[in-house]
């Protein structure tokens, strides 16, 4: 049976995996600075990483939500703990697009209102509610065109002020810093009027952490730039380590209802160990500070590239802006250069999303095959 053609592939074939490195079925070495969507959090095959999750799979690898499952409030309590989100409450689910289909749905059920505020070149994920939420037409069927939802321009407050006094938006759902869009951000201005806008017009602002969260901005949250205080933060990409998992924080002033939302998968206890190992690992390891500290020698040889016209982003969620279409680029890297990257629906953009366990010898290998491939 043919595998359903609809991924583009490059045709290289990891076999392995080793902290910043994965190797093909020929034993070609790769440097990984995309870490597969921002997934790759802690390095592949992180010891602890494989430790727990082995050790989990050969007790219990599932059982469903009907159960008591402590390693799901050990799992809350330590994002609790490493995020400073005091109070908030925890579901979990499997994906980033469950996370924001949960966190619309959440938003819908307690507002009573249907219509969603969105911004350009944002994405969401693809199941319903969420890829209506996404700006790329391409992907959206027309059973998810049926849901309510206006896409303004980032930094638009005007736009926002007047959508949400019609009183019958339910969520605004806004990344911090856009993923597949390219890395573009408001200002500190705008997203904290937007909070204000929210709670001034019993409206759910969702905070879409799945690609920027778990440290990857600098900070634990996105949004932790800024004086805001969403009602549903997201959260998925680098949560398992590449196991799957996802899942919302929830304000405390939200209260549940039994059956309000659900999942067969989510939350099982080989997923928590896996969530568990990675913040473990970020704090035991400080990654968060290392974040910021690759991030700043990251950005200062960038800067000294000229063909490099602009750097978006914050901490290990960045983009280097061309003047030029970067796909033969890329393709060079991985091809001759053997170094994973990442594009964005800005055709100009090479997306750097690597392990947060980086060290500057990788930074100084990449700007090293950067050069070579700009000759």
């Amino acid at each position: 049976m043919p595998l359903f053609d609809v991924y583009p592939l490059y045709n290289v074939t990891p076999v392995s995996g080793k902290d910043m490195l994965v190797y093909d079925e020929k034993g070609v070495e790769y440097l990984d600075l995309y870490g597969g969507h921002a997934v790759i959090s802690i390095g592949h095959s992180h010891p602890n990483y494989v430790k727990a999750v082995s050790e989990q799979v050969s007790t219990l690898g599932f059982y469903s939500n009907a159960i008591q499952n402590p390693l799901q409030v050990e799992l809350a309590n330590k994002i609790e703990s490493l995020s400073g989100c005091t109070g908030y409450e925890l579901f979990l689910c499997n994906s980033g697009a469950e996370a924001n289909e949960n966190a619309l749905k959440l938003a819908s059920f307690k507002t009573g209102k249907s219509r969603i505020l969105a911004f350009n070149n944002g994405f969401h994920g693809r199941t319903s509610a969420a890829v209506a939420a996404t700006d790329n037409k391409n992907i959206v069927a027309p059973i998810n065109a049926q849901q309510q939802v206006t896409f303004l321009a980032l930094n638009d407050i005007e736009g926002v002020k007047r959508e949400l006094e019609k009183g019958d938006v339910c969520a605004v759902i806004l990344e911090f810093i856009q993923g597949v869009g390219g890395l573009d951000q408001g200002t500190a201005e705008f997203f904290e009027q937007v909070d204000t806008l929210c709670k001034a017009n019993n409206t759910y602002l969702i905070a879409d952490e799945v690609q920027s969260g778990y440290g990857r901005s600098g900070k634990f949250f996105a949004f932790q730039y800024y004086n805001v205080t969403p009602e549903i933060i997201s959260i998925a990409k680098g949560m398992g380590n590449g196991f799957p998992i996802g899942g919302i924080l929830i304000h405390p002033s939200i209260e549940a209802k039994h059956g309000m939302l659900g999942t067969t998968f989510g939350g099982n206890h080989l997923a928590c160990a896996a969530g568990l190992a990675v913040l473990n690992t970020i704090d035991d390891e400080q990654l968060i500070a290392n974040v910021n500290e690759i991030s700043e020698y990251f950005i200062s040889i960038a800067k000294t590239i000229p063909q490099i016209k602009n750097i978006k982003g914050k901490g290990l969620m960045l983009g280097l802006e061309f003047d030029f279409e970067v796909g033969e680029l890329r393709k060079k890297l991985i091809y001759e250069q053997h170094m994973f990257t990442g594009g964005a629906s800005n055709k100009k953009l090479i997306r750097i999303l690597p392990p947060l366990t980086i060290k500057k010898v990788h930074v100084d290998a990449f700007f090293e095959a950067l050069k070579e491939v700009l000759k």
